[in-house]
């Protein structure tokens, strides 16, 4: 989007910070090539323009008034969680000492735990709004893509009895999984039953949530493969990409302090169409952000 490749700028400090994180475990049996998601996302943010002509969040030019800055990508190294966890964790803890809202691009789901050990540390008692065909709560050991928030609830990282995931859906490789979620303690909503009542389901979200600090993560395979093809684990019958903007829009107003948009495959893609629709996810997040630090600017730059 040519946003200045600078931790500040003549504007003034910063309010949000792009970074990307180059990340995947490299263990699915056959998509591999998230990593490779946040330089696609960049390339097609040319597509790009900046004014939203509606002025959805009071501003004419969301990544303007934030004084948006893109921080390149974190150093990782793809499959090595002892290795890229802790820089993950401390690229994110800068943004967000400096008071800036952090707004990634991954990588695979994997890459959202070492954020969350960030924001815990900033905002204890934060919640998570996961947007996702997956749960990523799994009963399995380990650190990967099925049980990243399986282990931030070990953490004890957030708030699980006041955070959901939304837009379960398809097949799983074990049984049990939306009923062991709710066991841990997250509110998981099903997509069959938020599309029954998409607007009663956001009512509910954001009374549960009310001022708390929000994470949002919004994993792309949310979409349809027909409009998403380039995620790592696609499920058939998900959102369209008006739906999916819709449910964006129709969240503004949350006291958001960090985004996480993950899960764009390359090597699966089509003339890049995932991670021109992950941008514009991305552009939306800017216009949650703008919203957020206007409604919410204690502890942000002025």
């Amino acid at each position: 989007m040519g946003l200045p490749a600078s931790r500040s700028s003549e504007a003034g400090v910063p309010r949000a910070c792009v970074v990307g994180i180059p990340f995947d475990c490299g263990t699915h049996p056959f998509r591999v090539g998230s990593r490779q998601g946040p330089d696609a996302i960049r390339e097609q943010s040319r597509l790009l323009r900046p004014f939203d002509l509606f002025r959805r969040a009071g501003v004419d030019n969301p990544s303007a008034f934030l004084r948006a800055v893109d921080l390149g990508n974190v150093i990782c190294q793809p499959g090595d969680t002892d290795y890229s966890y802790p820089r993950i964790e401390a690229a994110i803890a800068q943004v967000l000492d400096s008071g800036a809202i952090p707004i990634s691009m991954g990588g695979d789901g994997a890459v959202t735990l070492p954020q969350l050990r960030a924001v815990s540390r900033r905002h204890p008692g934060f919640v998570v709004l996961h947007i996702d065909s997956h749960t990523d709560t799994y009963p399995i050991p380990g650190y990967n893509t099925a049980t990243t928030f399986t282990r931030a609830a070990e953490e004890s990282l957030l708030d699980v009895g006041a955070s959901y995931h939304v837009g379960t859906r398809g097949q799983s490789f074990m049984g049990g999984v939306i009923e062991y979620g709710r066991e841990v303690g997250y509110t998981v909503v099903p997509f069959d039953d938020f599309m029954a009542d998409r607007v009663a389901v956001v009512e509910r979200i954001r009374a549960g949530i009310g001022d708390r600090p929000v994470y949002l993560c919004f994993d792309m395979d949310i979409f349809d493969p027909s409009c998403a093809p380039g995620v790592c684990t696609p499920e058939w019958g998900g959102l369209s990409p008006r739906e999916g903007l819709d449910l964006l829009r129709s969240l503004s107003g949350l006291n958001y302090v960090a985004f996480d948009v993950n899960t764009v495959s390359p090597p699966q893609d089509v003339q890049g169409a995932t991670a021109f629709l992950a941008a514009t996810v991305l552009q939306e997040c800017c216009v949650l952000a703008a919203a957020a630090v206007q409604a919410y600017p204690q502890g942000r730059p002025a």
